[in-house]
């Protein structure tokens, strides 16, 4: 029999027990929400449907096996992605950009199809923290068909926007509730077309991609967002305009563009940290290009041409994505059917040694990305519809494969947002 003392002692001991469970739980909840709060998230642009209207020498047709923005969580130690969720679209969410403050997020919607001149469409998020979800605030044209990069100018005032199929680039800009109001200007690209072989073409090539008319493929400022610099592929042309962000206005810089060879294709080009240099990746041409940049004027002056392949190589081949780190010290550069990412070191002058290059563990890569910390590279692998990790070596500059893969179909494009930023 229990006395009533046995009784309230063991009542006492009960209370003891739950108090101390009590107060070992209470830091493990408030660890797991600091680890929410510091979540680095990857945001990934798909094609989720075919390409249509296009003409006949188009090259690159992805069918479509995205399902829109596929939201990731990143290990920081071993850079693995566990998803975290689909925003689905079936427009092709193919370029993305995440605001400064991590608040917002645009998307260029590549195979949208609206109005009489068929446009594309940017789409505005609300980004939800901590779980890193994604809220659509609005919809609007992109001022051209087929927009294929978006980027936000350092006021963050605007969302800049390239129309590939249209063979334009606009200025959206973003009103005070994060939502985009409709094209503030928007610029034609006009020309001679380039030549379908191009000047630096390796041996026995047939890469044929835009030489048939005009393709803006990019635009981005300068980092005073003095200036716009936007490449056209199918006029081999960069050009650069003085911008106003107050009034969302391109004008004609003086000179107006700087013209690559002939036939080769500039795609894609990344600054240097100094801002002093300028590097273009030209799509057929496979070649990467060194300008020297005069921020004053806004003015290109080029000095330098690589390759992007080994010497040895033959056949056809495809530029994509071009990335300088952080630090300065290297330039990678991305090959489609050869499959590699070309590593470059960086000298005191700017210009390229070839170091190496990687196999990107799966074929056609579109794009790539660092992570925030520069310690893991994560590439898009178009037609592998996967995601491929690797590390960095920050002093070589070479790349590991981690032993990471993520599935997604037809990934175009691939940004992050670092909670542990957001929060300083």
């Amino acid at each position: 029999m229990t006395t009533h003392n046995q009784s309230a002692s063991l009542w006492l001991r009960h209370i003891s027990l739950a108090l101390a469970a009590a107060t070992l739980f209470v830091p493990t909840l408030q660890a797991q929400s600091n680890n929410a709060e510091q979540a680095l998230f990857a945001y990934v642009g798909t094609f989720s449907s075919p390409l249509r209207d296009t003409l006949p020498t188009q090259v690159d047709l992805p069918p479509g096996n995205g399902r829109g923005i596929h939201i990731f969580r990143i290990n920081r130690d071993s850079g693995a992605m566990t998803p975290a969720g689909i925003y689905r679209m079936g427009t092709s969410p193919s370029s993305l950009v995440v605001s400064a403050d991590g608040s917002r997020l645009y998307s260029a919607n590549e195979t949208d199809r609206v109005g009489n001149d068929k446009q594309g469409t940017v789409s505005a998020f609300a980004v939800d923290h901590p779980s890193g979800q994604l809220t659509l605030l609005n919809t609007v044209p992109s001022g051209g068909a087929g927009p294929t990069y978006v980027s936000i100018d350092p006021s963050g005032q605007n969302v800049l926007v390239a129309n590939y199929f249209g063979g334009s680039v606009a200025v959206l800009p973003i009103l005070k509730d994060g939502q985009l109001g409709n094209a503030s200007d928007i610029r034609v690209d006009e020309g001679k077309i380039g030549p379908t072989t191009a000047t630096h073409a390796p041996e026995g090539s047939f890469a044929i991609s835009g030489h048939d008319h005009t393709h803006a493929h990019m635009i981005q400022t300068d980092a005073s967002g003095r200036f716009a610099l936007h490449a056209d592929l199918g006029l081999d042309k960069i050009f650069v305009w003085k911008f106003d962000p107050e009034k969302g206005v391109l004008s004609p810089n003086h000179p107006a563009s700087i013209s690559l060879p002939p036939g080769d294709g500039p795609r894609h080009f990344h600054f240097h940290p100094n801002g002093r240099w300028l590097y273009s990746i030209q799509e057929e041409g496979s070649t990467i290009v060194l300008f020297d940049y005069d921020h004053q004027a806004g003015r290109l002056s080029a000095r330098q041409t690589v390759s992007t392949l080994p010497a040895e190589f033959r056949g056809s081949n495809f530029c994509s994505e071009i990335l300088v780190s952080a630090d300065g010290r290297f330039v990678y550069a991305g090959n489609r059917l050869h499959d590699s990412i070309g590593i470059f070191s960086v000298g005191d002058d700017g210009e390229l040694s070839y170091v190496g290059e990687e196999w990107t563990r799966g074929n056609y890569p579109r794009s790539f990305q660092f992570d925030p910390s520069g310690n893991f590279l994560y590439c898009c692998n178009q037609r592998a519809d996967h995601i491929a990790v690797f590390r960095v070596n920050r002093q070589s500059g070479s790349l590991t494969f981690a032993n990471h893969y993520a599935a997604v179909g037809n990934p175009s494009c691939i940004v992050f947002l670092d909670l542990a930023e957001e929060s300083k």
